[in-house]
This record gives C-alpha cells, sequence and structure tokens, in this order.
C-alpha cells in the first residue's frame, strides 16, 4: 500500500488553456492516506475519471505531480506505479477460465505457483467464484464477469493502490449491494488503500471512510459521510447528498435571523454575527431531517402551506410552500397532518447559512 500525495495538480485537455473553465481537473492539492478508503463522488463530467486516471499514470497532469509515499511518480506509466485498476465495464479473458483470469495478475509477476492457487481461493470465495472457477469466462453472464474483473484487482497484496472506476455499473442492484459489502469487508479485514469513483451517493457513502465530492472539476468537500450529511461546506454538497436534499433558500440577514420573504428565522447569534462580517449572496440551508413540523404556533417557527405529502413506508416527505419557495420535510410515518397548513421550526443548530455558495463558520 502507499500514501498518494497530488501536489498542486490540474489538468486540461486543451493545448492551451487560458480560462478555468479550460480545464476537466482545476489546481487541488491532496493526500491519499495509507490503507484509506476513499471515494470520488460527482455528476458525470466532474472530472472523477481525469483525476483517478492521474493517480493511475494513464493520464499525465498539465500541471503539478503526483507522489506515491515521497516518492515521484509523475512521469511513470501505470505498470511502473504498482497499482491496480477495475474498469466500469470487465476487463477478463474470455478463452481463460475464471481460474487463469485471478492468477494472471500473479503468474505474470511470477508469484509461486502453490501461492497463486491459495490467494486465488480466498479471492473466489469473497466473490462468490469458487464453482466457476473451472469454467470459461465467455459463457457468465456480466455481473460475473465483472466479479472476475474486481477479483483481478483484489488477487494482489503488493499494490499502491486499486482504483475502481465505477465498477458496478452493469450489476443488478441486489449484487451491488452484495458488492459492496463484500468490498467494505475486504478492505476492514486487509487494509488495503481503495479509491472508488462513483456518481451515485448510496454506493460512496456505504463503501468509504472518506468521501471527495467534486463539481465543475474542483474537489468541494472532503470528509465522512456524516461531516458530508450534518456539515455540507458547500451548496452543492448541501443538494447533492441526502434524499431529499438540503433545502436552500436565498435571504437576507436582519439582526440575529434571516429574512426569508416575510419570515423571519431564528439563527444562532454567534452565526448571525459572522454572516454579518463576511456578506456577499446569502442561502439558508437545512436539511429535510433537520426541519420540524407543527400544527402549532411555536416560539420561532413560521407558517407555511402544505403542497402534498407522500407515504413512502417508514416515513413521509411533505412538501411545503414558504413565500412561493418549496422545501421537503422528512417526518415520521406517524405523524399526522392537520389541514393544508401548518407551522415550520428551524433549529438553529441544524440552519446553515452559506455565502456565495460556501458555508459560513460561525466563529471564523
Amino acid at each position: 500500500m502507499a500514501r498518494i500525495e497530488l501536489k498542486d495538480i490540474a489538468h486540461s485537455y486543451q493545448p492551451a488553456p487560458e480560462r478555468p473553465e479550460d480545464y476537466a481537473l482545476r489546481t487541488l492539492d491532496m493526500v491519499w492516506e495509507d490503507g484509506g478508503a476513499y471515494a470520488l463522488l460527482g455528476p458525470s463530467g466532474c472530472g472523477k475519471t481525469t483525476l483517478l486516471n492521474i493517480i493511475s499514470g494513464l493520464i499525465r497532469p498539465s500541471h503539478g505531480r503526483v507522489l506515491f509515499d515521497g516518492r515521484d511518480v509523475t512521469d511513470l506509466p501505470p505498470q511502473q506505479r504498482n497499482i491496480a485498476q477495475v474498469f466500469q465495464f470487465p476487463v477478463i479473458y474470455d478463452t481463460m477460465t475464471v481460474f487463469d483470469n485471478l492468477a494472471f495478475p500473479l503468474r505474470n509477476r511470477r508469484v509461486g505457483e502453490a501461492e497463486v492457487r491459495a490467494r486465488v481461493q480466498e479471492v473466489a470465495e469473497m466473490l462468490e467464484l469458487t464453482d466457476d472457477l473451472r469454467n470459461r469466462a465467455s459463457g457468465l453472464a456480466a455481473d460475473a464477469k465483472q466479479k472476475i474483473s474486481l477479483g483481478r484487482g483484489l488477487v494482489r497484496k503488493d499494490v499502491a493502490a486499486i482504483l475502481f472506476d465505477e465498477p458496478l455499473t452493469v450489476i443488478d442492484p441486489h449484487l451491488k449491494w452484495i458488492l459492496r459489502r463484500k468490498l467494505k469487508q475486504i478492505h476492514q479485514e486487509f487494509r488495503l488503500s481503495l479509491i472508488y469513483v462513483t456518481h451515485d451517493q448510496v454506493e460512496a457513502l456505504t463503501f468509504a471512510d472518506q468521501v471527495v465530492v467534486m463539481v465543475d472539476g474542483q474537489v468541494v468537500q472532503l470528509g465522512t459521510p456524516q461531516a458530508l450529511f450534518e456539515d455540507p461546506v458547500h451548496t452543492f454538497v448541501g443538494y447533492f447528498i441526502g434524499s431529499p436534499g438540503m433545502n436552500l433558500l436565498p435571504c437576507r440577514l436582519e439582526g440575529s435571523a434571516a429574512r426569508v420573504g416575510d419570515h423571519r428565522i431564528p439563527l444562532a447569534p454567534e452565526l448571525a454575527a459572522q454572516a454579518s462580517a463576511v456578506g456577499g449572496e446569502l442561502t439558508l440551508g437545512i436539511r429535510p431531517e433537520f426541519l420540524r413540523y407543527s400544527t402549532t404556533a411555536e416560539p420561532g417557527a413560521v407558517p407555511a402551506d402544505i403542497a402534498v405529502v407522500e407515504d413512502l413506508g417508514n416515513f413521509k416527505i411533505m412538501t411545503a410552500r414558504l413565500d412561493g419557495q418549496m422545501l421537503k420535510v422528512k417526518l415520521p410515518e406517524e405523524a399526522e397532518i392537520a389541514g393544508d397548513a401548518g407551522w415550520l421550526i428551524f433549529p438553529p443548530e441544524w440552519t446553515r447559512l452559506y455565502a456565495d455558495g460556501k458555508v459560513v463558520e460561525a466563529g471564523q
């Protein structure tokens, strides 16, 4: 395994980039700790695969350096970086058996046959491929082929890192859940350095210890799944993470409250003080899970119209209208909704303010 450092990395596919928009990956510095499980999360075109391919050596960055355990590998090809990469679609040898496919990376490095057999059997059991070891890969379904591709990445113990580029795209939903759990178990047991690219927040948040959220070629937040959910530092993270995403309301500061239309929403005093010093275009953010609904007025509550209530089995999603803006409220299944109007409470400890898209930190 290796500690991977990205120093002043940026990349453009244009020969003479001039504007920030010309870069597929804008300037960043980042450290991937040895033995960590990371996910690169963001919408299509945000730079995830470009960043992954810079780490693997498939792309040389336009700017900056890549270091493995302090050694500069920026100009080294993938085969000299000692990494394994699993792609979106299976990369296997159809004419070989499953056993020989899994054994190939080890035999290619002249590993002893006894160790090859032991390691292949171990990985096959992890991925539930034991019964297929003698079968040719050509006769298997797409999901089984992708399991072989995953196995080829996992079979080596000496790799600096294993890189996954949306590896579960061709896998059916139930098997996706099983394989994510398997990868998590494998990481916990062997402490491999894993970097996993996906646009699916469920995959990222259930797989990784640390998630890198990207948009428009930029990293907007690196943190644990809990931190991304509870403390998004950018409005994009608040909107992109969660289902439904964070409620975001344009507002202005009025004393110790945020003014949304005709309503004042109380803020934590230290947050209001910091927001007055920061300036910029302000947005109030609160997650549907933390926004409260009441049938009666309470201190600090604001009146709202109820547009629709969706019963999703073990919880309800209420859509409410506040001065023409729509908000989502997540309610327990047993919650009672009284009529088509009610009151919304914004707990100050869960209410965030953003200036020009970036969180205002109380006490900065």
